[in-house]
């Protein structure tokens, strides 16, 4: 069964007034519990294909379909409680508050979702301690490794239990021993809790 699907997408901008066309006429499906990689050079639109998927931005024309729902007619709330329900975003640059410690990071998360201060730190502890940061809950991002900082929005992005994580370009800042070590932790969330995940990456 299909989670994520576009049909015939294209999505267009303006720049110095000449319409550019990041993407046009995409079609794509993604199971559920698959780990897709979407390759390409900069500029080809992949992370434009991730922010349609994720609900930041709207396709130009065609749509958009989460569990067979297309998501083109939703309101701005509609597609915020999409968002907050069903997607978990990782970026390359990690985008950590530095004067929060890691806990404090992935509890700012269950904020949004109006869960109790009480659990929010119980969940924020758990979820560190399935990426193996558990001694590390306490520590600013700036006392953290980049490997470390990555596992951290690793754990910002599981805490409301979506069932798709995007990551764009989530090892560009890492070497390669943390970037083998944080697929091999997005693949374990594929395989023991059924995760589907997308991941942008440039074509090498």
């Amino acid at each position: 069964m299909n989670i994520l699907s576009a049909h015939n997408v294209t999505r267009e901008y303006q720049m110095g007034g000449e319409l550019v066309a990041a993407l046009a006429g995409v079609s794509v499906e993604i199971a559920a519990g698959e780990f897709v990689a979407i390759l390409g050079t900069s500029g080809s639109g992949k992370s434009t294909l991730l922010n349609l998927f994720g609900g930041l931005d709207r396709p130009t024309s065609g749509e958009i379909r989460f569990d067979g729902r297309d998501l083109t007619p939703f309101t701005s709330r509609e597609m915020a409680r999409y968002r907050l329900r069903n997607v978990g975003m990782i970026f390359q640059s990690f985008n950590l508050i530095p004067t929060m410690t890691a806990r404090q990071n992935v509890a700012l998360a269950l904020a949004f979702g109006g869960m109790p201060k009480g659990e929010r730190e119980a969940r924020a502890a758990e979820l560190l301690a399935r990426v193996a940061l558990a001694q590390r809950a306490d520590h600013r991002p700036s006392e953290l490794s980049g490997g470390e900082q990555q596992r951290v929005s690793i754990a910002r992005a599981l805490a409301n239990d979506p069932q798709v994580l995007l990551a764009d370009e989530p090892t560009g800042n890492l070497d390669s021993a943390r970037a083998v070590e944080l697929l091999g932790v997005l693949d374990e969330m594929r395989a023991r809790d059924g995760k589907t995940i997308i991941l942008v990456t440039h074509d090498h």
